[in-house]
Order: structure tokens, then sequence, then C-alpha cells
């Protein structure tokens, strides 16, 4: 009976829930039963999550080492484009009624759509006698196992982050080995996954990540060794290369948390250090942002988890938008941030929350606007934390930073990019500024003075909240 893998943002051989369980299924009765593997490309879900196309090409690079790595293991990897998502569960069920499979294998995805996507499948499946297995695996602890005393989920990070420590110290973590079937090796797919990438949009340009899990875990590593003891210290300052970089890997599934979590202790050990605990907390962050999408479908629906703030009064000017694009605010940091996104794909993570807290309250610019943007540019771009994290920075979602506290960008660049490094790297046109006057050169060059003034701008956005959250009260209370 064949049996049918279906890959999505987990794109790896080793420690891939799915594929163990598929190769380990004992209803086949042998261990060299047919297996195939699909993915499926939907353009609803690159054009409306977005998918950027930088994304894009690292996911081409990934599946055509994976489609590699699965050949080698007798097992074909089918790609399918659909144009609607509402396609994708009819052409699940085609696939396998092609290749003759009675079972489904996947690993589950957390935010509405893809829920929904897999609810569809599984009814689908399921009236044509296949059955559809999901395991977790984009998290360690799955969401919903964590509860407070009084029996709700937490919104919280701190108490969160503590629970899920207490589990996890508690559990008996297994990496699951690469496949090593012995069987006749097929040919990979690379033309066709390369055609069907090219009609999807995906850049021609080379990443700056090596996309194969082999790479991912020497990365891993390389951290660990070289980055780890370090990190408290260092992680703030984007000049250094001073954090892991490993979010790309994790976000279409090169590298399991799993896999990152049982490194990370294995270095360390029981006494864990400064560095190992701030890291895995980051890893804590990253979970407990896939949880809330999961408990709380409204944060995939485009709304703000924190009530009040439905009806601020965002700003509807276009043209501060894009100057905050392209990096033309005025403000360095913002700027130089910006142009590290747009050509690489990825940004550091304290300039992630300084460029969010700019545009959300110094331009009181609607967050959804920048989260979409993030979504359109990031190498890494990952729902959950993305969405988490703009929610934090607007001060709109759990365990949000309070409206009040608003990062002020000149006072954040003089304090972690003291010498200006970061900054003369992406504004080639200020590196010849001296000194502090990096933080704030006024025009020169073409550089433009800044868009606005940031101090008068944060008491404006506190008023604006401050009001909003006066009248929410006001209307709850005559309710």
């Amino acid at each position: 009976m064949n049996r049918l893998i279906w890959f999505r943002n987990d794109l790896r051989l080793i420690d891939n829930p799915a594929l163990h369980h598929c190769l380990d299924d004992k209803t086949t009765g042998t261990d060299d039963a047919p297996v195939s593997a699909l993915f499926i490309l939907c353009q609803e879900y690159i054009d409306t999550h977005p998918i950027g196309a930088k994304r894009l090409r690292f996911m081409q690079e990934a599946l055509l080492n994976l489609a590699q790595g699965l050949a080698k293991q007798g097992i074909e990897l089918r790609t399918e484009y659909v144009e609607k998502k509402a396609d994708i569960a009819q052409r699940v069920v085609d696939v396998c009624s092609h290749v003759g499979a009675r079972v489904v294998f996947c690993n589950r995805e957390y935010p509405l759509d893809e829920r929904r996507r897999d609810q569809d499948c599984k009814a689908l499946c399921e009236e044509q006698g296949i059955t559809f297995n999901a395991y977790h695996d984009r998290c360690l602890i799955p969401p919903g196992a964590l509860k407070t005393q009084a029996g709700d989920h937490y919104k919280v990070f701190t108490p969160f982050a503590r629970a899920w420590r207490k589990l996890a110290d508690a559990s008996q973590f297994q990496i699951y080995s690469a496949p090593k079937r012995k069987i006749q090796a097929v040919a990979a797919p690379s033309d066709t996954i390369n055609r069907l990438f090219s009609r999807a949009g995906a850049d021609c340009q080379p990443v700056l990540w090596q996309a194969d899990e082999h790479s991912a875990l020497d990365a891993l590593q390389d951290f660990i060794e070289q980055h780890l003891a370090d990190y408290d210290e260092e992680r703030d300052y984007p000049a250094l290369q001073a954090t892991s970089k490993l979010s790309p890997y994790l976000s279409v599934g090169l590298l399991s948390p799993k896999q990152c979590y049982i490194a990370c202790r294995h270095a360390v050990g029981v006494s864990e250090n400064v560095g190992a605990h701030t890291w895995i907390n980051e890893l804590i962050w990253r979970e407990f942002y896939m949880h809330i999408a999961a408990i709380y479908p409204k944060v995939s629906m485009h709304r703000p988890l924190q009530a009040y703030t439905e009806c601020i009064p965002w700003r509807q000017n276009e043209t501060d938008f894009q100057r905050w694009c392209q990096g033309e605010t005025g403000i360095p940091i913002i700027d130089a941030a910006m142009r590290q996104l747009n050509q690489t794909g990825w940004m550091h993570n304290r300039l992630r929350m300084i460029v969010a807290m700019f545009l959300s309250k110094n331009l009181l610019i609607d967050w959804r606007k920048g989260e979409a943007y993030f979504m359109s540019q990031l190498i890494d771009g990952d729902f959950s934390a993305n969405n988490g994290g703009w929610q934090w920075s607007a001060s709109t979602g759990t365990d949000a930073a309070p409206y009040f506290r608003i990062m002020n960008p000149l006072t954040q660049s003089e304090r972690y990019d003291p010498q200006g490094h970061f900054i003369r790297q992406w504004l080639p046109e200020l590196a010849a500024v001296k000194g502090k006057n990096i933080h704030k050169p006024g025009p020169i060059n073409g550089y433009p003075a800044p868009m606005v003034d940031v101090k008068a701008t944060r008491k404006e956005a506190i008023a604006v909240f401050k009001a909003c959250k006066e009248q929410y009260a006001k209307e709850s209370h005559e309710h």
C-alpha cells in the first residue's frame, strides 16, 4: 500500500516527524513499500500571505536539495501548482489516486488558512477512504499543551516561558534520523521544480543562505561554538555577527526547533549559561507566537488582539509609507535597516522592533501595512513570528509593549551602533560623516532631513492610544 508524504514548511530529511512516521508505518508490512512525496505551490498563498521573491527563491533551492535527498531513497517528489487555496484538498486526493496512496502524512501548521486547508484535506481524504495523519513539528511544545492554573491559555510571555521550560526540561526529545532505505534511487525532478518557481515569480538572484539542511546544521553548530556564550551581551548590536541567523532555516523547516534546543542543551549541559538562556528564550518567543496564532485565530484575520486598538485612527499617507519602505526617512538607523531588508531579505531583530515602532507610532501608519511589507521582503517570513513581532511593537498584541513605551530610534542608534559601522555599511552617502553626527546628520550628499520629529510624534501617538483606550473602556462600561 503506497503512502504519501506531503511537504510544506518542513523541507528536510533529518528530524522530520511526518517522514519518520511515513517510513515507519507498519500498516504496509514492509519498510520498502512504495512512498511518494508531494509539494504544492499555491498562487493565492503567494499573493495574499504574501510570499516574497527572495523567500520563493530560498524555498526553490531547499526543495531542489530535498528532492535529491529523497530520490536517493527511491522517493520521487511530485510538485503541483494550484491557483486557489480551495483547490488544494482535491489536488491532494488526485495525487493519492494517481500514485495509489491510501495514507497521507504531513506536519501541522498553525495559522488559520493552513488549519482550514488541513481540515478540508482530512475531510476529503477520509471521504475517499484515505487516512490523513498530521504531526507536531513547528513547535517543541504543541499549542494547547500549556495552561495557566486557572485552565486558560497564556497571553503573557514570562509565565508562558516558565511553563514551557518546565515541560521541556521534563521531556525526552528524540531526533529522528535521516531515512536509510535499501531501495533503488530515482531521478530528482529538478527541471519541474525550477519551472514551478519561475512561474511563481521566484527571485533569479542567489540567496545569501545555503538552502540545504547540512548547511543549516553547520550554521547551528558554528553559532553554538562561536557566539552562544556572548549572545546575551552582543545580540543587540547589528554591526556584529552575533546572532544565529538561523531564522531562514527554521522558517522553511531546513532545521527544526528541536534540533536547536537539543544542540544548545547538549553544548551547555544542565548549568545553562546566560547566553544559552537568552537564546533559548528567543526560541520560546517563536513558539509563543505560534501558540497565539493557533489559539486566537483573529490574529490570522488582520485583527489586533488588544480590542481597544481596533479604533486607532491610522494615518493614510502612502508617500510617508513608501519613504519608510525604501529607507528614505532621514533617520539613518531606520533607513539602514530597511535597505538591509530590501537587499538581503533579512533584518537584525532589534532593528525590526525599531522600524516597526517608528512606522506604527511615530508615523502612526497601520502596523498591518508594515507586517505585509515585511512578509513581501523577508527570506525568513513566518506568519506567526512576523505578526507577533509587529503586534508587540504596535502595542496591539498579546504581551504588548505598553502604548506609552516607544523606542526612540536616535537613542537606539547611539546605543546599539555607537560607531555608526552598521549605518555606514548600508548608507554609503553617509560614509564620510564623522563621529556621533552619523546618527542625525541632517540633509547631506542627497540624504534627506528627518521626515518627522521623533519626540513630538511620540507624544502625539501616546495621546491617540490613550484616547482610544479611554473611549473603549467607557463604551464597554456602558454596555
